[in-house]
């Protein structure tokens, strides 16, 4: 059985574009239309760039049925507390179809952007497991005190909290060894993005059912009672893969992935060529 579909709706969409976009999204059958939560983006930092939290309340007010997210959030600029305010709001805007992609953050523009100093992989990924569990806490308790080595909290309420029974689903974007245990063991889904050094269509398979692999192998041995979903996030220049992609989704089925993000179709030819985007579809039993 081929994997869910979701797709990335890149943040230089001008608002109504954007919403346009997803709307696109959820009429094709899509699970989930994600987008970007920077403050600029690698080579589009010279061009427009619209915050991720307007953006996705635009979609939800715009939308029904499709699920919208962050793929992903960090604690580079977001603070828990602030944060959760805003994911209350969303999840309430989208009618409970909020799901939030989050991770440690690079150490790229967003890192630096605010004049903090500079922190070690280690220290970021600390940062990230305090910062989650406090947004965690935050959505789901009527008030939380909180002070960590990173982020403190005083009386923080995000009333009423999320529309969701059990709360907004959270999707932990992880490789390492530290993130990748906290993703099976805190997580209800883990992204990856495979092997980002790889070229061809076999390489990019390769990378995501070897990083497949390692999930396992941690999930087992930290938090074996538990199964998050899987999901494979394709680079936005990732087209060599829909030359055969009914192959290629099948490989990624069968190393355990639940769902396959592609960057929607643009009209500078990132993400799924137009002309694949009804192969796509097939293969996922959308068309």
């Amino acid at each position: 059985m081929a994997p869910a579909l979701s797709a990335v709706v890149l943040n230089d969409h001008a608002p109504a574009a954007f919403t346009a976009a997803v709307r696109a999204v959820e009429d094709a059958g899509l699970r989930a239309a994600w987008t970007y939560d920077h403050l600029s983006w690698r080579d589009m930092r010279a061009g427009p760039w619209f915050n991720a939290v307007p953006l996705l309340a635009a979609a939800g007010a715009a939308t029904s049925t499709v699920r919208l997210g962050t793929l992903v959030a960090t604690p580079n600029f977001r603070h828990p507390v602030t944060f959760a305010s805003e994911v209350v709001t969303l999840d309430h805007v989208c009618g409970g179809r909020l799901e939030l992609g989050v991770g440690a953050g690079t150490a790229a523009h967003d890192a630096a952007v605010l004049g903090l100093d500079a922190l070690s992989p280690a220290q970021r990924q600390r940062r990230f497991e305090e910062w989650a569990l406090l947004l965690r806490r935050v959505l789901s308790q009527p008030a939380v005190d909180a002070r960590g080595e990173f982020f403190s909290a005083v009386d923080a309420r995000a009333l009423p909290g999320p529309v969701q029974p059990g709360g907004v689903p959270f999707t932990v974007a992880a490789a390492g060894p530290r993130g990748t245990a906290f993703a099976a063991r805190t997580a209800e889904a883990w992204v990856t993005y495979g092997d980002p050094a790889a070229s061809g269509p076999e390489e990019v398979a390769a990378g995501f059912v070897e990083a497949a692999e390692r999930f396992e192998l941690t999930r087992r041995r930290v938090a074996p009672e538990r199964s998050p979903r899987r999901l494979a996030l394709l680079g936005r220049d990732e087209t060599a893969v829909f030359a055969d992609y009914p192959r290629f989704a099948d490989r990624l089925a069968a190393a355990g992935f639940d769902e396959v993000v592609v960057h929607w179709p643009r009209p500078d030819g990132r993400g799924v060529p137009a002309a694949a985007l009804g192969a796509v579809l097939r293969t996922h039993g959308l068309a």
